[in-house]
């Protein structure tokens, strides 16, 4: 199973040259991706737009979006451009996550309706799919690999799975530990089964980290701030979070005996030695 980790553009006051030294100590490291998430109202930055930044510094590690709400952006087009142009500016590193999106704010300040979210994923997931096999015309740069970058998406429900096996090349599961893995797993199987897919689904899980002497702490205030419009499940992401370096490695081992791809571990500080503290913890050799 592949390791990666994630930006730290979440983080609340994260400077710019932070995050882009970030991306040169991961490339270095050995971690297999880079990750970012998503939101609208909040003062993260914008994924894309980070890993562009990340492509400039590096070299070898792939650039993932964990998922990049697709619903809020409302042009398809200039999306599938985007997703298009990191793509080719990092010699086909990308790998495209995307997901629906769950919080109203961020559908309110984007003008977009947060109850046609479904049909307005699968509106994107058409009409990139077409731009980027060069149906629609010259939109963007032709992208490095035939058909568009790798494509993964998140969710946990039936019409999630369903779409993993119609549009995409995987899955990913967000913010959960190891023992929720399976099921999602198993459902994304066998929709692909169902839809007749050769081959087998990648797939991917997120977690969350911070490792050092204030690693608890940290976590707890991250995530219950990032997420805490969800309330009692705030808690549950925070306790789940990885903070000693002995649960970073049972994460690895309990993911990768359940059938993942990659693990990807995002971070709740931001402190350029979190990069080197998960990579001693994870046995993470440098590429």
């Amino acid at each position: 199973m592949d390791v990666g980790i994630g930006l730290p553009t979440t983080i609340p006051g994260v400077e710019g040259d932070v995050v882009v030294e970030w991306a040169r100590r991961a490339d270095g490291a050995g971690f297999s991706s880079l990750g970012t998430i998503d939101r609208i109202v909040y003062p993260n930055y914008e994924p894309l737009i980070a890993l562009a930044a990340a492509a400039a510094v590096t070299s070898r590690i792939r650039l993932a979006t964990i998922v990049l709400l697709a619903p809020l952006r409302p042009n398809a087009a200039l999306l599938a451009k985007q997703a298009a142009s990191v793509d080719r500016l990092s010699g086909g590193r990308l790998t495209f996550g995307l997901g629906l999106g769950g919080r109203e704010d961020d559908f309110a300040a984007s003008g977009v309706s947060m109850h046609e979210r479904g049909e307005t994923m699968e509106h994107h997931l058409q009409e990139m799919k077409r731009i980027w096999s060069g149906e629609a015309g010259r939109i963007g740069p032709e992208p490095v690999r035939p058909g568009g970058p790798e494509l993964i998406l998140g969710g946990a429900v039936d019409a999630t799975f369903r779409r993993v096996a119609r549009y995409a090349d995987g899955w990913i599961m967000g913010g959960g530990t190891p023992d929720q893995f399976p099921e999602g797993s198993a459902a994304v199987d066998a929709a692909w089964s169902a839809a007749g897919r050769e081959g087998k689904p990648r797939k991917l899980a997120l977690a969350y980290y911070a490792l050092g002497p204030e690693a608890a702490a940290a976590a707890d205030s991250y995530l219950h701030d990032y997420y805490g419009f969800l309330g009692e499940i705030a808690d549950a992401i925070a306790e789940g979070a990885a903070t000693d370096a002995d649960t970073v490695r049972a994460y690895i081992g309990a993911f990768a005996d359940a059938g993942c791809d990659e693990l990807i571990l995002c971070p709740c500080a931001p402190g350029l030695e979190q990069v080197d503290l998960l990579a001693e913890a994870a046995g993470i050799a440098p590429g």
